[in-house]
């Protein structure tokens, strides 16, 4: 065997290359916020808002989109429990897709941006929130990425209904 032949039986091990995930931004009271780009299904501008009686905070009510109706969620609520005043009439609404038809509130869309999958810090224990999957930083902004599976369960467990007794 020629040190020829040898070389080129020689494999080098593969170099593993991040996993490059497309975020969608968006905006709300001054935050940057961002959910995976294969999440959304539809934006929607200049909707106005069913308003549900005795919903909890993170809830703002119910906005047609592409003949869907959408549970539309505050994510500021989603994120430290308090809801800011939102108009009648939203700025931006994202659909996500999904059994459970989520939208999400935005004051304004964002550039989709795509970031490797290792560049998302979670957040601590003390922190933790399951409505947000971690922190991604681009261009000198802190994104909030939120995760899509856990934001309606996080918007109505803050608030049991009870149950009349007789």
């Amino acid at each position: 065997m020629t040190a020829a032949a040898s070389d080129s039986q020689v494999e080098l091990p593969p170099t593993e290359e991040p996993q490059l995930r497309d975020l969608f931004s968006f905006t709300a009271n001054d935050l940057t916020f961002a959910v995976f780009a294969d999440q959304v299904e539809a934006t929607s501008e200049r909707t106005r808002v069913a308003r549900l009686p005795n919903s909890p905070a993170a809830v703002l009510g119910v906005v047609s989109v592409r003949g869907r109706m959408v549970t539309t969620l505050d994510p500021l609520a989603l994120g430290n429990g308090t809801s800011s005043d939102w108009p009648s009439e939203l700025p931006f609404v994202i659909a996500l897709r999904g059994d459970e038809q989520l939208g999400l509130a935005a004051e304004s869309l964002s550039e989709t941006i795509t970031i490797a999958a290792t560049d998302i810090e979670l957040p601590d224990e003390a922190e933790q929130n399951q409505a947000v999957l971690g922190i991604a930083r681009h261009g000198g902004k802190e994104i909030i990425v939120l995760n899509p599976g856990n934001l309606f369960s996080v918007a109505v467990r803050r608030r049991e209904r009870r149950r009349r007794r007789f």
